[in-house]
C-alpha cells in the first residue's frame, strides 16, 4: 500500500483498550500511535499488548488537543457514531491519514471534531468497543487501497490472482531539463 496511517484516541480511561488498540495498530502496519489526553498510565498497555507494540511503534501523547499536530499534510479522520458522518463502507481513504477514536462510554470533543478533515462512522445500530472500531477502520483501509484479487461473483476465494501493477513512464515535469537531457536547444525567442 503507498502512503501511511496511524492510529490515535482522545481521553481513552481503559489501559486494556490502549494496549488491544496498539497491538491491532502494530499488526496492520500503522506508522504510529498517539493519544490526545489519557487518563491511564500507558505504560500499562504492555500488560495487554503481546506483540511488543510499545517497542516498534512510535507513542505520541498530547495533554489536549491544542497541543496535537501531524505530519504536513496528514489528514486527521474522526470515527464517530453521528448522523452527519460518512459511512466507512462509502469513504475514500487518503493516502496519509490518522484516525482518531473517542473515549469509552463518551464521544469525540467537539474542539477535535472541529480539527477533522473527516469524520466517519461504522454503520451500525450502537457504539462499540473502541478496540474493535478501531480494527475495522484499519481493516476497511486496508481492503479498500491494498491490492487483492476480485472478490468472485459465487461464493468462495477469487479464481485468479490480482494483476500486477505497471508502473507507466517517467514523467519530467521541467521542459528546460527535459532539453537538456535529450540535447535539444531552447526554442527562438524562449528565454530564462
Amino acid at each position: 500500500m503507498r502512503g501511511y496511517f496511524a492510529i490515535g484516541v482522545e481521553r481513552i480511561s481503559k489501559p486494556g483498550n490502549v494496549g488491544n488498540l496498539m497491538r491491532t495498530a502494530h499488526a496492520f502496519g500503522a506508522s504510529f500511535f498517539f493519544a490526545i489526553d489519557p487518563e491511564p498510565d500507558l505504560r500499562e498497555t504492555k500488560l495487554v499488548d503481546t506483540s511488543g507494540a510499545t517497542m516498534h511503534l512510535p507513542l505520541y501523547i498530547h495533554d489536549r488537543v491544542a497541543d496535537f499536530t501531524l505530519p504536513k499534510d496528514c489528514a486527521l479522520v474522526g470515527v464517530e457514531l453521528t448522523d452527519d458522518a460518512v459511512e466507512l463502507p462509502s469513504f475514500r481513504h487518503p493516502t496519509r491519514a490518522a484516525y482518531v477514536l473517542g473515549p469509552e462510554r463518551a464521544s469525540l470533543s467537539q474542539p477535535l471534531i472541529d480539527r477533522c478533515d473527516f469524520v466517519v462512522k461504522i454503520p451500525m445500530a450502537f457504539c462499540i468497543n473502541v478496540g474493535v472500531a478501531g480494527a475495522l477502520v484499519m481493516y476497511d483501509r486496508m481492503i479498500s487501497l491494498g491490492r487483492f484479487a476480485e472478490r468472485p461473483v459465487r461464493p468462495g476465494g477469487p479464481l485468479e490472482a490480482p494483476s500486477l501493477h505497471k508502473h507507466g513512464k517517467q514523467i519530467m515535469r521541467n521542459a528546460d531539463r527535459r532539453r537538456r537531457i535529450r540535447g535539444e536547444a531552447k526554442p527562438v525567442g524562449e528565454t530564462d
